[in-house]
């Protein structure tokens, strides 16, 4: 399963990593073109399906992502998007992907999803955290921004539900993993 494809650019990179490895489907913890840029030319490449949200799987079919809010929130609307791509299974609360369990959790998007594996104790989050400041990149926990986020108050409902889970190993679309479950527990029980 590969989960999220970067930007249009990276596809031959993704690719060359996914070299000699097998891929059964390809899943997106939501439709921002940061997220599902790659996803046409992977799928096409290894001849896998695409998996979505059910909220956001018409923006990766071709529709343009919900707006954010505040400075700046119509920024989704000024970025090109990537080529569309069929979703063959739209995702709900409770599916199983690959051994985990898909968790809905809107808020960044109407559609976010993020993927939980209670055996390990691992969780896939996408954007409902960022693991580093998008403009220093610098490592540190935060809210993603405003301006790409359809409805922070949301986002923060998901962010809490996902810190209750207290995961031993926390995989972000942006920054690198987590493995200080207080300090994730901790941050998103503080969340407003």
């Amino acid at each position: 399963m590969l989960v999220d494809a970067g930007t249009q650019l990276g596809h031959r990179r993704i690719l060359r990593q996914l070299s000699g490895r097998r891929v059964g489907a390809h899943a997106l913890t939501h439709a921002h073109p940061d997220h599902y840029g790659s996803s046409h030319a992977v799928c096409e490449a290894l001849g896998v399906p695409l998996w979505c949200g059910a909220r956001d799987a018409h923006v990766a079919e071709g529709a343009r992502p919900a707006p954010g809010v505040g400075r700046g929130a119509g920024l989704l609307n000024r970025m090109p998007l990537p080529p569309p791509h069929p979703v063959e299974r739209r995702l709900e609360e409770g599916d199983e992907v690959a051994g985990f369990t898909v968790l809905d959790t809107p808020g960044h998007s109407p559609g976010h999803i993020s993927l939980w594996r209670e055996s390990d104790r691992t969780l896939v989050c996408g954007d409902v955290f960022f693991n580093l400041h998008p403009l220093t990149g610098r490592p540190g926990l935060r809210e993603p921004p405003r301006r790409l986020t359809t409805d922070p108050a949301r986002n923060r409902a998901s962010a809490r539900r996902l810190g209750a889970l207290r995961p031993a190993l926390v995989l972000f679309g942006h920054g690198p993993p987590l493995r200080d479950t207080e300090r994730f527990a901790g941050f998103a029980g503080a969340l407003p």
